[in-house]
């Protein structure tokens, strides 16, 4: 039997990236998997459309992660669609870099408001739809928090965040047999790194040759991570921020 069998998992920003691969490795380990949006609705329909094809089931639904009723009528349509969560992956997120003197409101609004408060947001919107087996929450933070690179006051801030708020969790959610744990990658090769001109940059060349395994990841090397903390093979991990760079800390 699949390790992930009769499991319902949400991810959300799963239109594409990291997002889209753990989406896939949940549905490929035996998850009925909700994929999540914002916008980008052709990128989830094909990552709904990859899924059923292998042979899995999935269900892609729109929601601004920041926005208080869009991240409950996820979990609605979760219900709807497979009954009760076992499984959420806090992916969605947004970054930009910028010297101080670049920093504006907007930027700073921007990024909280999706990287922060969305996880919470929809956090508090999946413990309304776990059952009394628990689960496991799977927060997406970033080596950032560990490496502090230059240029990225805001987004490291809401990645230090996302690793407070992981321990935090962990201890108040335990009782409920909730476990939270966070996967904090370093550069993968995605949609949006290339969008954003970190692939063949400088920034790109110096993470491979400082990297003990001397390359960026792959968004499979991130899924298969999120597949085990899914899983009960972790299930005596809480409350851990698990660095997935290569080696590099």
């Amino acid at each position: 039997m699949k390790k992930l069998a009769n499991k319902v998992a949400v991810v959300t920003g799963a239109s594409k990236g990291i997002g889209a691969g753990i989406a896939k490795s949940l549905a490929a380990a035996g998850a009925s998997v909700v994929v999540n949006y914002s916008s980008a609705k052709a990128g989830a329909d094909k990552v709904v459309e990859e899924i059923v094809n292998n042979g899995g089931k999935a269900i892609a639904v729109q929601g601004n992660v920041s926005n208080t009723a869009d991240a409950d009528r996820i979990f609605e349509e979760t219900k709807k669609a497979f009954g009760a969560v076992d499984v959420l992956v806090n992916n969605a997120g947004v970054y930009k870099f910028g010297a101080i003197e670049q920093i504006t409101e907007d930027d700073f609004h921007a990024q909280f408001n999706t990287n922060v408060l969305g996880l919470l947001l929809t956090t508090q919107a999946a413990l309304k739809n776990f059952n009394e087996n628990g689960g496991s929450i799977i927060n997406i933070g970033s080596v950032v928090s560990s490496i502090a690179p230059v240029g990225s006051a805001i987004y490291t801030a809401t990645k230090g965040a996302v690793d407070s708020i992981t321990h935090v969790l962990s201890k108040e959610l335990g009782p409920k047999k909730i476990r939270v744990n966070s996967i904090n990658p370093g550069i993968v090769e995605t949609e949006g790194t290339h969008a954003a001109g970190f692939i063949g940059s400088d920034f790109h060349h110096e993470a491979e040759r400082t990297a003990p395994l001397g390359r960026i990841g792959q968004p499979h090397d991130i899924a298969q991570i999120a597949v085990f903390l899914a899983s009960e093979e972790s299930g005596w991990l809480t409350g851990e921020t698990l660095l997935a760079g290569g080696g590099i800390r």
